[in-house]
């Protein structure tokens, strides 16, 4: 069981030139996703939101993200990966995410739940009904594993009917989060994608 919260720090690659900046995720019960950055006080909301337009001002343009509403979770990882222009950096943040989801019990790793296609071994686990359907996700290699937790932050907490409308490969694709996947890790995504949406869709239906 996880504490309430918990820090992790790695190093951060500022856009401008300059020496990197360290920052600290806290991982808390509600929000595992929260970034304290240094000179910016750290709030009580369910992550630490920055504005639009500093993802405006670096010319990246999100047409899919902009045109669609998402969960806060997921909007504080969005807003905080258009701050981190190299792709290493981008997924040492994954990393940390993954490491800051709560584990599974053992015994919730079953075949039911355990997700095909995927090479690495990954489950996910549903709850609730068609108003409101929550996930919770594991895997034993850590990019999945953060990769597991964006889904969630993007998935986690709305309707059936807006999960299977909500194409997560066109969002990760807009935030460049495939370009340096391997096939393998790739199509494994997109299983655990279509596991989550067809869920949805049977719900919804």
């Amino acid at each position: 069981m996880l504490p309430a919260f918990v820090f992790c720090t790695f190093m951060y690659k500022r856009l401008a030139p300059g020496p990197p900046v360290s920052y600290t995720l806290q991982a808390g019960r509600n929000s595992p996703f929260r970034l304290v950055w240094p000179g910016r006080r750290s709030t009580s909301l369910p992550g630490l939101s920055f504005p639009p337009v500093a993802r405006l001002q670096s010319g990246l343009r999100l047409p899919y993200l902009e045109a669609m509403t998402h969960p806060q979770p997921f909007q504080d990882i969005a807003d905080n990966l258009s701050f981190l222009d190299d792709w290493e950096d981008r997924y040492r943040y994954i990393i940390e995410l993954g490491q800051a989801l709560p584990p599974l019990a053992e015994d919730e790793k079953t075949a039911q739940n355990k997700v095909h296609g995927c090479v690495s071994q990954v489950w996910l686990v549903s709850g609730g009904d068609g108003s409101c359907l929550t996930y919770r996700g594991e895997s034993d290699a850590m990019i999945v594993r953060g990769l597991v937790a964006v889904l969630i932050a993007l998935y986690s907490g709305r309707p059936a009917r807006d999960i299977a409308a909500t194409d997560a490969i066109a969002v990760f694709d807009e935030l460049g989060l495939r370009e340096h996947l391997t096939t393998q890790r790739s199509n494994g995504l997109v299983a655990m994608v279509n596991r989550i949406r067809s869920e949805a869709q049977a719900l919804a239906a």
